[in-house]
């Protein structure tokens, strides 16, 4: 289940939920029992293997500068 952010106005604390995506807009209660609340918006840390090897010039995969050089002429 995805993690919200949301601080509250009327006390400045910053908290974390655990709830659906369906529900990431509904309103969120601060532990403190303030109403006042807004969702942050999150960094997201994506995970992938640490460098992709790049084409080899000429080998295929477009170049010529629009849209893999399909456009061009």
């Amino acid at each position: 289940m995805p993690r919200y952010e949301y601080r509250c106005r009327t006390c400045g604390d910053t908290f974390e939920l655990s709830r659906p995506m369906a529900e990431s807009s509904a309103p969120a209660a601060c532990p403190s029992g303030h109403d006042d609340t807004v969702k942050l918006l999150s960094t997201v840390a994506v995970a992938g293997s640490a460098s992709a090897p790049a084409p080899a010039p000429g080998a295929g995969g477009g170049g010529g500068g629009c849209c893999g050089g399909g456009c061009c002429g």
